[in-house]
C-alpha cells in the first residue's frame, strides 16, 4: 500500500489573530503549544508504518470492510503508545483529546493536528497520508450498516432459549413482546429434533406477532471438560424446617412409594423413599413406625394417609435413607426400603491436595489414606480432551468449575499405560473442602492450547445451523485459521451469506483480536463480536475483566464491527426475580454495546422487559464510548424558572 504521505487538506483561521500565531494566554497558560504537534506527527507516521507492515493483510480484507480494516489498523497503532499526557494537553487546550477518536482514528488526528498547526502560526505541510482517511460521520454509518446486517437494530437483546421453548408458543411470543429480537440456540446441549422444534416456534412467533426476530445458533467447540466421576453413596437424605434457633416449623413430608420409580417429589412431598414390596398397602392413617436410619439413630414416621402412590408419612428429625432399612409399625408390620438411586458422585478437594488429571476412561475419585489418615494415592478427575496435554507446562495454571477450584500443574509424568497426565497442586477451594463433579468446565489459562476451533460435532451440527439461523455463534477461536476453518465450511455448505458472531472467551483469542477481526473481514458476510465474559474472567482473572471489556468495545468500535456483552447479565432477576443493584449497573454498562445477550431461567420474559427498558434509557445517555447530553431532569430542577435553551442555543418562547 502506498504510504506517501499528503498534505493535511485542513485550514482554519484564528479568530483576531491577523494571520498571526495566537497569543500564550489563549492556550490557558500553555508555554509550547506547538509541541504537542511533533508527537501527533510521529502517531500518524506510526498509523501508516503498521498500515504497511499489514498490507498483505488488508488486501485480503472484502471490499466493503477495507476501511473498517484499515481504520482498525490505525487504531491498533495508536494504542501501541501511552499518550495520556499528551491527551491531557489537547484537553487542556478545548480540543479533542483522541479519546473518542475510534470511529475515524487518522481523520481525527488529523483534524486535530490542522488545528494547532493553524492557532500555533505553523504552515501545516506536515504529509499525514496518501488519501484522505474514513471520517467519523462515514466511520459511524458504516458501524450502523454493520449492526443493521448482523443483528438487525442497535439495542439488540439476544435471548437464549430454553429446551421448554421447543413446546411452548406461549413462551416464545412473550419474549418477543417483551423485546427479545435475537433468540439464541446452543448446540452444545440438546438435539436437532428440539432446535428444529425451537426455530420453528421462533419463526411462526415472529410472524404472528409482526415482531423480527434473527436466530443465533451456538457452536460448542473444543469445551474442555471433566470426565466421569465414581458414583456416590445410594443416599436420601430428608429434613424438617426449622427457624434459625432450631426450633420446628413443620415437619419433613415423605412419600413412601413402591418400586424403583424415580418419581419427583409432587407438590407438599419433600422426599420420594422407594419401598420393597406389597406391605405398605397393610398400613393405614395414624400408624407410627419405628426404625434406626442410616446415620444409627432411632427415628419414628407417623402416616397422615395412604395414596394410590403409596403412603404420605411424616417425621419431626432429619432421617438418612440406605437400601435396606427396616420401620416397623406397632402392630409389627414392617416395611423394607428399596433401591435409592446414588448420588451424583463428586472429588472432594481443599488447598494443598494433589490432584491427577487424566486421560481414558479412569472414573474421579477421591485421595485413598491409609489408616493414619495418610495419603497413600491422590484424587483423580479425567479430561475430555487429553491432547491438549501435550500443550501445556510445568507451573501453568488450571482452573476447574467456572473459577470455584485452581490449582498449578506440578508435574506432567506418564500414566500407568504410559499416556501423559498432570499431577495438579489444588491453590484455591473452599476450606473445608470443595467438591469437584462430573461435566465441569477446565480452563488453562496460561497454556498456548492447539486445539481447532471446529470439532468433529461442529461439522455434523453446522451443516443443520447453516440451513436454520441467520447467524452462527462460533465458540472457543483462538486463532485466525480458526475463522477461515468456518467459513470454508460456510462455503462448502452454501451459506457464505451467513452471519458470523465470534466469540470472545480464551486469553489467546482476546490476545489475537485484532488478527481475527482483520480474518473475518475476509468476506463479505455479516460479522460481529461475543464478549463472553465467563470463561474470559477465569482465562484472564476476575480483577482484569472490567477492563478487557473495555478494550474489546473499543477495538470493535474501530472495526465498525457490532459486540455483544453476555454471560450472567441480570442473573439474579432471572433464576430468583429480583435484581442486585450491581447486575443493574452492568447491564446499563452493557447498553453501550450494540447487543446484550441473556441466559435463560424461571423469570426470563421479565428479565427481558427490564432490560428493554434499561437500554433505551441509556441510549438517550451514551453511544458507545460516548456521552451524550439529553436534557436532564435533575439540571431542569434546579432553577425552575429559567428558561430552557432550544437547539440552537437560543431561548424557546
Amino acid at each position: 500500500m502506498d504510504t506517501v504521505l499528503a498534505p493535511v487538506p485542513f485550514e482554519i483561521a484564528a479568530v483576531g489573530s491577523g494571520g498571526r500565531p495566537l497569543p500564550v494566554e489563549f492556550f490557558g497558560g500553555c508555554q509550547d503549544p506547538g509541541g504537542i504537534i511533533p508527537r501527533l506527527v510521529e502517531l500518524a507516521r506510526s498509523m501508516v508504518d503498521l498500515e504497511g507492515c499489514e498490507l498483505p493483510i488488508l488486501e485480503a480484507v472484502a471490499p466493503a470492510y477495507r476501511p473498517s480494516a484499515l481504520n482498525l489498523v490505525h487504531y491498533v497503532a495508536l494504542r501501541q503508545h501511552d499518550i495520556r499526557d499528551l491527551q491531557e494537553q489537547l484537553a487542556c487546550l478545548g480540543l479533542s483529546s483522541l479519546g473518542r477518536c475510534e470511529a475515524s482514528v487518522l481523520a481525527t488526528l488529523r483534524r486535530v493536528l490542522a488545528i494547532l498547526c493553524a492557532l500555533s502560526g505553523e504552515d501545516g505541510g506536515h504529509r499525514l497520508g496518501a488519501e484522505p482517511p474514513l471520517e467519523h460521520r462515514a466511520g459511524l454509518a458504516l458501524a450502523a450498516g454493520n449492526t443493521r446486517r448482523l443483528l438487525g437494530e442497535m439495542g439488540t437483546i439476544m435471548v437464549t432459549l430454553p429446551a421448554e421453548a421447543a413446546a411452548d408458543p406461549a413462551l416464545i411470543t412473550e419474549l418477543l413482546e417483551a423485546g427479545m429480537t435475537v433468540a439464541r440456540i446452543n448446540c452444545a446441549h440438546d438435539d436437532p429434533r428440539v432446535w428444529q422444534r425451537m426455530a420453528d416456534q421462533v419463526r411462526s412467533a415472529s410472524a404472528a406477532t409482526d415482531r423480527p426476530c434473527r436466530i443465533a445458533m451456538d457452536l460448542a467447540g473444543p469445551k474442555l471438560r471433566t470426565g466421569p466421576v465414581e458414583a456416590g453413596p445410594r443416599l436420601l437424605v430428608c429434613k424438617p424446617r426449622r427457624d434459625v434457633l432450631g426450633r420446628l416449623l413443620t415437619p419433613a413430608r415423605l412419600l413412601f412409594a413402591p418400586g424403583m420409580r424415580p418419581l419427583k417429589p409432587p407438590a407438599g412431598v419433600d422426599a420420594v423413599v422407594p419401598v420393597s414390596g406389597d406391605d405398605w398397602q397393610r398400613f393405614k392413617t395414624g400408624d407410627v413406625l419405628q426404625g434406626v436410619d442410616a446415620s444409627g439413630r432411632q427415628r419414628r414416621f407417623k402416616v397422615e394417609r395412604r395414596l394410590a402412590e403409596g403412603l404420605l408419612l411424616s417425621c419431626t428429625r432429619t432421617c438418612h435413607f440406605i437400601p435396606g432399612l427396616r420401620f416397623v409399625n406397632q402392630a409389627g408390620i414392617s416395611i423394607l426400603v428399596g433401591v435409592i438411586p446414588p448420588q451424583p458422585g463428586a472429588v472432594t478437594l481443599q488447598p494443598g491436595d494433589r490432584l491427577r488429571v487424566v486421560a481414558g476412561t479412569e472414573p474421579g475419585r477421591d485421595a485413598v489414606l491409609d489408616a493414619r489418615g495418610a495419603v497413600t494415592s491422590p484424587a483423580v478427575i479425567g479430561c475430555t480432551l487429553p491432547e491438549v496435554f501435550a500443550d501445556v507446562k510445568v507451573g501453568e495454571r488450571i482452573v476447574f468449575d467456572d473459577g470455584r477450584i485452581a490449582g498449578r500443574i506440578v508435574a506432567i509424568p506418564a500414566g500407568p499405560a504410559g499416556a501423559p497426565e498432570l499431577l495438579v497442586e489444588i491453590t484455591a477451594a473452599r476450606r473445608q473442602r470443595s467438591r469437584l463433579r462430573a461435566d465441569k468446565g477446565i480452563n488453562l489459562p496460561d497454556s498456548t492450547l492447539q486445539l481447532a476451533a471446529l470439532t468433529s460435532r461442529d461439522l455434523e451440527d453446522l451443516a443443520f445451523v447453516a440451513t436454520h439461523a441467520d447467524i452462527v455463534n462460533a465458540s472457543f477461536l483462538r486463532r485466525p485459521s480458526d475463522v477461515h476453518a468456518l467459513q470454508e465450511q460456510l462455503i462448502r455448505l452454501g451459506r457464505a451469506d451467513l452471519g458470523v458472531i465470534l466469540k470472545i472467551e480464551t486469553r489467546q483469542a482476546f490476545d489475537q483480536l485484532p488478527a481475527l477481526l482483520l480474518a473475518g473481514m475476509r468476506h463479505p458476510a455479516p460479522l460481529g463480536v461475543m464478549i463472553a465474559r465467563g470463561d474470559l474472567a477465569i482465562e484472564c482473572g476476575w480483577e482484569r475483566l472490567a477492563e478487557i471489556q473495555e478494550e474489546m468495545l473499543r477495538v470493535c468500535e474501530a472495526a465498525h464491527l457490532p459486540c455483544i456483552w453476555a454471560t450472567q447479565v441480570l442473573e439474579e432477576l432471572a433464576q430468583r426475580g429480583t435484581p442486585t443493584r450491581a447486575e443493574i449497573s452492568d447491564a446499563a454498562m452493557g447498553a453501550r454495546a450494540e447487543g446484550v445477550m441473556l441466559n435463560k431461567g424461571p423469570n426470563i420474559a421479565a428479565t427481558v422487559r427490564t432490560l428493554h427498558d434499561i437500554v433505551l434509557r441509556m441510549q438517550n445517555h451514551q453511544r458507545k464510548n460516548s456521552p451524550t447530553f439529553r436534557r436532564l431532569e435533575l439540571a431542569a430542577h434546579h432553577h425552575p424558572e429559567a428558561i430552557p435553551l432550544g437547539p440552537a442555543g437560543c431561548s424557546r418562547g
